[in-house]
């Protein structure tokens, strides 16, 4: 390298002061004096280069060995710098730590086709640095470094050991840059992969859980994205097409329930999302507004942690903003084995106050409560009822996802109560979003029926349209559910059937409350349920990436059961005869293919017993008769 860059003297004077080695860049870490890192890989505090310009600056790299990323983490009042190099093809990780001054070297491991991670994200969590670096083909690797070492030397290269703990989605277009960057210990935003379930030329900003290998949050960027990507202090800055956007984010701790999806969006329930909440600026606007100063204001005010019996006491008096903010610095502070026992407590203490006062209902405490996963219906049963009451359906969506026993009785009253509700309404609530995309991608879905001729399961009798009528309109009709495949509901009722159907219940117990229903009500959950029988018949749902999806077994065990709680009803209803003649027809047309499938049954035995002759040879024509 030619040519010497100089370090620049900020005095008066504007003194330019040439070192005696090329510099490639000056890190800097918060309260801490910057480190001066020269392209021979040799370190210097600033402050000691500024005293002594000319000071020898010894060759830590070989002359060939470049380094391409680098970066300054400070933890406990000490500093450690870290840089990776290439040479001729192969990469390494140097590790530079002070008091005491050791260097370590380590040598990645090399991805199939993939010879160097393309971004690299470093974080200090306890007494370890965790490394997430990523390759192209989309695995995201972390590798866990202690704090401090007793090495002094980089003679003995060691091998850096790693662990998956992400694989993107790739696509059809191939990539040639990306960038990773760590949020906390269970939570990564990437740009420069696509979304799994978006359109291609689509550019997305992405956060996945690590723990769980879902997709928590998106944003999708208008223009180019640079495939560049920082964070500091509690924003993402993302470069794309002419404009920087800076996006504050909310991470909160891991858990299952945070892993379906809990994404709130609204600028009133952003503080409580359980991964993330979204908000873009421009980058000639980035004050933040009166809302979330004071939310941050009201967290910085709570110094110590309460006990359960001063939160109760407060959750009695205090507004419904503060009684939010302090469940959830109490969630964040208290140790897990107090939290199991206190928040059935606090939950039902925030459930008998906004049982009495109308003006208060703390909807963030509730979501942060169930999040923990401590809480169950028997520990606060009058929750969902309070959920029902107020029409959270986001609420009463997460309680169904985490609660293992709620009571037939309050099944059917939620069921009720999401059938009354009109889809207009429905379509404002905020819900799990993964849930969502399910029922879009569903509505969506191209049935393979149109492609097979009007045949479900391949199989489609002649015979059985003929039993029913012999009008030309119903000797046209080959598909016994060909008639309407449209949802007859909205997209986030759907969503919210879904989970209804999912959750667990004894017949005997359930059929008596499923009699409270009304005519339309059954009506319009026994066509949700045809829609859903159809398209799962065709495996549209395959096609589908979604966590939470009922079973085909458990939509046809809901059609039984609301046929047997309704059956006099749905047979004298005039409204529900095509209908009952719909389910009608498909039930004797898959009876007809069973039948047809059990007459072969014997002659594919015989088939399947059958031995073959070792004269064969090469070649051979083997006739087996059927009869």
């Amino acid at each position: 390298m030619g040519v010497t860059f100089s370090v620049l003297l900020m005095e008066d004077s504007g003194v330019v002061m040439p070192v005696s080695a090329d510099v490639l860049r000056v890190l800097s870490a918060t309260d801490s004096e910057p480190v001066v890192l020269f392209c021979c890989g040799a370190v210097r505090f600033l402050d000691s280069l500024l005293a002594s310009p000319q000071q020898p600056i010894e060759d830590v790299l070989t002359e060939d060995e470049i380094i391409r990323w680098s970066t300054i983490i400070k933890a406990e009042h000490q500093l450690v710098i870290l840089f990776s190099t290439e040479q001729r093809g192969e990469h390494c990780l140097y590790v530079q730590r002070f008091n005491p001054n050791t260097l370590m070297k380590h040598r990645f491991e090399t991805e199939p086709g993939f010879s160097a991670p393309i971004n690299f994200s470093a974080t200090c969590r306890g007494s370890n640095i965790h490394l997430l670096y990523l390759y192209l083909n989309g695995s995201v690797y972390e590798s866990v470094l202690p704090f401090r070492s007793s090495s002094t030397g980089a003679e003995v290269v060691q091998a850096l050991s790693r662990s998956l703990c992400l694989s993107l989605p790739l696509g059809e277009e191939k990539l040639m840059s990306g960038a990773a960057v760590v949020l906390d210990e269970a939570h990564v935003a990437v740009v420069g992969f696509p979304h799994p379930s978006a359109g291609a030329c689509k550019d997305y900003l992405c956060i996945w859980n690590t723990h769980f290998q879902t997709l928590q949050a998106c944003k999708e960027m208008a223009g180019r994205i640079y495939s560049q990507l920082w964070c500091y202090s509690g924003k993402l800055y993302v470069p794309h097409g002419k404009m920087l956007s800076v996006i504050p984010f909310d991470c909160q701790k891991s858990s299952l329930a945070a892993a379906m999806g809990k994404q709130k969006q609204t600028s009133q329930s952003a503080e409580c999302s359980f991964v993330t909440s979204w908000t873009s600026q421009s980058c000639t606007d980035v004050t933040q507004t009166t809302e979330i100063k004071s939310r941050m204001s009201t967290r910085n005010n709570i110094k110590s942690a309460l006990t359960v019996d001063q939160l109760i006491q407060h959750i009695k008096t205090s507004a419904v903003e503060d009684v939010q903010a302090e469940v959830g610095e109490f969630i964040r502070r208290t140790p897990q084995a107090d939290l199991q026992l206190a928040a059935g407590r606090v939950a039902l203490e925030l459930v008998s106050r906004s049982q009495t006062d109308a003006n208060f209902y703390p909807q963030c405490a509730f979501l942060l409560l169930l999040e923990t996963r401590y809480l169950c219906y028997s520990v606060c049963p009058e929750l969902l009822s309070l959920a029902m009451v107020k029409k959270d359906f986001h609420l009463c969506q997460i309680a169904f996802q985490i609660f293992s026993d709620i009571p037939e009785a309050v099944t059917c009253a939620c069921l009720k109560t999401i059938l009354s509700t009109p889809d207009l309404e429905m379509e404002t609530v905020n819900l799990d979003t993964d849930s969502v995309i399910f029922m879009k991608e569903l509505t969506r879905a191209q049935s393979r029926s149109d492609e097979e001729g009007g045949q479900l399961n391949g199989f489609c009798p002649p015979a059985l349209e003929s039993d029913v009528s012999d009008t030309p309109s119903n000797k046209l009709q080959r598909d016994p559910l060909a008639l309407d495949t449209s949802c007859p509901v909205g997209l986030h009722k759907g969503a919210l059937l879904n989970e209804v159907l999912q959750t667990a219940y004894s017949d005997r117990s359930l059929l008596p409350h499923l009699k409270d229903l009304t005519v339309p009500q059954v009506i319009v959950f026994l066509q949700y349920l045809r829609f859903l029988y159809f398209k799962y018949s065709h495996d549209a749902h395959k096609q589908i990436r979604a966590l939470r999806t009922p079973s085909i077994s458990q939509i046809i065990d809901w059609v039984c059961l609301l046929l047997d709680a309704h059956f006099t009803v749905l047979a004298v209803a005039p409204e529900a005869k095509r209908l009952v003649f719909d389910l009608h027809k498909f039930v004797r047309s898959q009876v007809k293919l069973y039948a047809e499938l059990g007459k072969i049954e014997g002659s594919l035995q015989v088939l399947k017993n059958s031995k073959q002759s070792e004269d064969f040879g090469m070649y051979a024509i083997h006739v087996i008769e059927l009869f």
